[in-house]
């Protein structure tokens, strides 16, 4: 039997998506464009950061 999920994917991603843009507005003259901005906080991520390593691994693998 499933069991019911108890958050609102489509809330959540509206809550995130407002958030980055909050923090943008709030740090804009650090960056050139928004897509500058996803980058960089990516890359404070660790998490972010060690997916990222292992996607550009796997494409050098592939093209190899």
């Amino acid at each position: 039997m499933a069991v019911g999920k108890t958050f609102d994917c489509v809330e959540m991603k509206d809550r995130i998506q407002r958030d980055l843009l909050r923090e943008f507005e709030a740090r804009r003259l650090e960056f050139d464009s928004y897509v500058d901005f996803i980058n960089a906080t990516a890359e404070e991520d660790l998490d972010t950061k060690a997916w990222r390593k292992r996607v550009r691994l796997a494409r050098l693998a592939v093209k190899s």
